[in-house]
């Protein structure tokens, strides 16, 4: 396996096709994937835990961190590898304590350094910054080499529409680089998709 300093960090989209299992199975087997953040906008928590449950079993089988968008007490209670959260929708000191030391916390911070840093102070595992998706919107791509050159604490680019920017990322020091639409809509399919991201980051 190709060792690479910027890995992929796949996003659901948010409503789950019938034939997702299998559509995720292709992908993660197509190339190097290092966690899949469910996220389902609106769902109920009975909803997201039959997500879970069959989400993953596809995860498990292959290596790949399963992380929850929200809900950091059904994470624990569902099997999730970890929780992503977006900066004061629940305080990150209080998301620590419901997951304890053994699940990952993640905390988006939009491109503000001051709350990336009180993110890491209350217990994040990872900070992520963005979105980097192209839009006038877009937060500055300096935060990843300013987080990386001062902070232990993995950094994650958020939201890399194609695999130009997933390139221009991993070379700004981002540790992950999250992608959603770019693969699942992708006119070639999620397989290729993510074998051509994954090649990107490769050459980067």
């Amino acid at each position: 396996m190709t060792e690479i300093d910027c890995r992929l960090y796949l996003v659901t989209p948010p409503a789950l096709p019938d034939d997702f299992p299998e559509l995720l199975g292709a992908a993660l087997d197509s190339a190097e994937v290092a966690a899949l953040r469910l996220s389902l906008p609106g769902a109920s928590e009975d909803g997201l835990a039959r997500a879970v449950a069959v989400v993953r079993k596809v995860t498990e089988a292959r290596g790949v961190a399963l992380i929850l968008a929200g809900a950091p007490a059904l994470a624990v209670r569902t099997g999730c590898d970890g929780v992503h959260l977006a900066w004061g929708e629940m305080e990150v000191a209080a998301a620590r304590r419901v997951l304890g030391d053994g699940l990952q916390l993640g905390v988006f911070c939009g491109g503000s350094r001051d709350l990336a840093m009180r993110a890491g102070e209350e217990g994040a595992d990872y900070v992520a910054f963005g979105p980097f998706a192209g839009g006038a919107d877009d937060a500055d791509p300096d935060v990843l080499g300013w987080w990386a050159e001062l902070m232990e604490l993995p950094v994650v680019a958020e939201g890399a529409p194609n695999e130009a920017a997933c390139a221009a990322l991993a070379r700004a020091r981002a540790d992950f680089v999250t992608v959603g639409d770019a693969v699942w809509s992708a006119p070639a399919g999620a397989a290729a998709a993510v074998r051509a991201l994954h090649a990107a980051l490769v050459a980067a």
